[in-house]
């Protein structure tokens, strides 16, 4: 248990199009909100050294300053490694100089900021309310208080949108000079603004056309791409989304949080009422070996160098290459490898989801 996951509901805003668990900012919530987040890390947390810290949300820098004080007061509860990747979401909107320097203060290394887009239709279309001029001084600001390490969250595929419009937004995006990138295709998820809506989703070809030239582009200018939507410089991969894809065991604590622990996976009520109650777990599951190995795949392969030979064999005492599934892919093409790594066939990455779904039904009929 090496990483850390915090979820910090309230919005001043909703976009549009998310549909992560999150409400509308009201200052009475938000100190019960954590001292009931305090009473769960209690209760769950064992002490371990902490390598990888992430407060996410919602909007965790729309908290005023004395709120965040007592947010990170709960995080000292946590025993931090001394290079803790400690990662902190923030909107352009509500982060300021102040706020700022009070996170480089209680030691969050890495910021991770929602710009999504520079064009002022589409950022209408999400209901962001920033501007260009903004994202700069946001980023400006973060790197004079001393943040070297900052993820820019990018979108694309919004109805009507060209692909010169993309390419448009990349070189605006590359201007930043930060050393990660988080690129999203835009999906109508239920229950979201846009959903309800009846917004229509523009044509797969031309997504994957989209999904391409931001590759290509980032690429390009020196950015690595190591998982099918992130691209960082040399060293800034997230070491705490690599948790994740490494099928690793982490805390998840707040509202709407997951978390893996054992062979346990368990996701946190949505219900404030309930989480502020003390009742914090909505459901959870054991995991059978079968199941843990199909995650192992599903999160694995995200990556693009894909997953360690060595390291899979340490975990369950099985080849990759025994398993039908796997043989079977590789076979087809679709699977390649190396002396070390079983990896997506790079022709293939963008029609990765169709790939694991294959995997899993032909997983169905392997042995434990």
């Amino acid at each position: 248990m090496r990483s850390v996951y915090i979820h910090i509901p309230f919005c001043e805003n909703i976009c549009s199009y998310c549909d992560f668990c999150k409400m509308y900012y009201q200052k009475k919530w938000v100190i019960p909100y954590l001292n009931a987040l305090q009473k769960e890390i209690l209760n769950r947390y064992h002490g371990e050294k902490i390598e990888t810290l992430y407060i996410g949300g919602g909007s965790p820098s729309c908290l005023t300053k004395e709120e965040l004080e007592r947010l990170f007061k709960i995080i000292n509860k946590f025993r931090k490694s001394s290079k803790v990747e400690f990662t902190f979401e923030c909107n352009v909107e509500n982060i300021t100089e102040e706020k700022l320097k009070l996170l480089y203060k209680y030691g969050v290394n890495r910021l991770s900021i929602g710009v999504q887009t520079f064009h002022k239709k589409y950022l209408k279309f999400l209901q962001r309310n920033h501007r260009k001029e903004d994202v700069y001084g946001i980023i400006n600001l973060a790197k004079k208080v001393g943040f070297s390490n900052i993820n820019v969250d990018f979108m694309y595929a919004f109805p009507h949108q060209k692909i010169e419009d993309v390419e448009t937004d990349i070189r605006l995006f590359l201007e930043l000079d930060v050393p990660h990138i988080s690129m999203y295709s835009l999906i109508l998820e239920p229950h979201t603004k846009l959903y309800i809506n009846g917004t229509k989703e523009i044509g797969e070809d031309l997504d994957a056309s989209m999904y391409e030239k931001i590759c290509l582009l980032l690429k390009k200018y020196g950015y690595e791409h190591y998982e099918v939507s992130n691209f960082c410089k040399k060293g800034y991969a997230s070491l705490h989304n690599l948790t994740y894809w490494n099928n690793e065991h982490y805390y998840g604590f707040g509202l709407g949080a997951s978390g893996y622990i054992a062979s346990m996976r368990y996701q946190n009520t949505r219900s404030l009422h309930n989480y502020i109650k003390g009742n914090y777990v909505l459901y959870q599951s054991i995991l059978s070996k079968k199941d843990i190995v199909e995650h192992e795949w599903m999160l694995g392969f995200r990556k693009i160098k894909g997953i360690s030979k060595k390291n899979f064999y340490s975990k369950y005492h099985k080849h990759m290459n025994d398993y039908y599934a796997i043989s079977k892919l590789i076979k087809e093409g679709k699977l390649q490898e190396n002396q070390k790594q079983i990896y997506i066939n790079p022709q293939y990455i963008y029609v990765m989801n169709e790939i694991l779904i294959g995997l899993l039904k032909e997983s169905e009929h392997e042995n434990d």
